[in-house]
C-alpha cells in the first residue's frame, strides 16, 4: 500500500471515472468498490501503474481545478499521443504546455520523459528554444522542441 494515496472527490461519477481511467492506462485494476444501500458506489479504490487512488462520490460541493494535476511520464511520442487523445475525448480540454483536463475536470500533465533533457540541454540556446517552443503548444511534440542545426 502506498504511504500517500490521491483521494479524488467526484459528484457522483467515481465508479464511472475509475472505469474510464482503467480503460486509458494499460496497467490498472479495481481494488475495491464500496456501495450504499441503493447499490450505487459510495467510494472506489483502484490502481494505475502501481499508484493507488481512492475516489468518492461526495456530491457537488467541490470540483477539481488546476491547483493539482497528475503528472504522467511518457516513454515516447506515441504514448503522449495516445494518452492525449484518450484523456481529451468526450469533453476533455487541452491546455498549454502538455496540460489537459479530462471529461471529469481532473488536470493531467502528459509529458515525454525526454522533456527535462531538452529543457536543461547543455547548449543554452537549444534549451531556450525547447522552452519557448513548449510554451507555445498544447500537446508536447518532441520533434517540435528539438532544435536542429548542421552542427548537431
Amino acid at each position: 500500500m502506498n504511504k500517500i494515496t490521491p483521494f479524488l472527490w467526484f459528484n457522483n461519477q467515481a465508479e464511472e471515472a475509475m472505469n474510464f481511467y482503467l480503460s486509458v492506462f494499460k496497467q490498472g485494476r479495481v481494488l475495491e468498490i464500496q456501495r450504499g444501500a441503493d447499490g450505487q458506489a459510495f467510494s472506489v479504490s483502484f490502481e494505475v501503474h502501481g499508484q493507488r487512488f481512492i475516489a468518492l462520490n461526495g456530491g457537488p460541493h467541490f470540483s477539481f481545478n488546476e491547483a493539482i494535476s497528475l503528472f504522467v511520464s511518457c516513454d515516447d511520442q506515441a504514448e503522449v499521443d495516445e494518452l492525449w487523445r484518450k484523456l481529451t475525448a468526450d469533453g476533455g480540454e487541452p491546455s498549454q504546455c502538455g496540460w489537459l483536463k479530462d471529461k471529469y475536470g481532473l488536470s493531467w500533465q502528459i509529458i515525454p520523459k525526454q522533456l527535462p533533457e531538452l529543457l536543461s540541454h547543455p547548449d543554452p540556446i537549444k534549451a531556450q528554444f525547447a522552452m519557448q517552443s513548449m510554451l507555445k503548444v498544447q500537446k508536447i511534440v518532441l520533434a517540435d522542441l528539438e532544435m536542429r542545426s548542421s552542427n548537431g
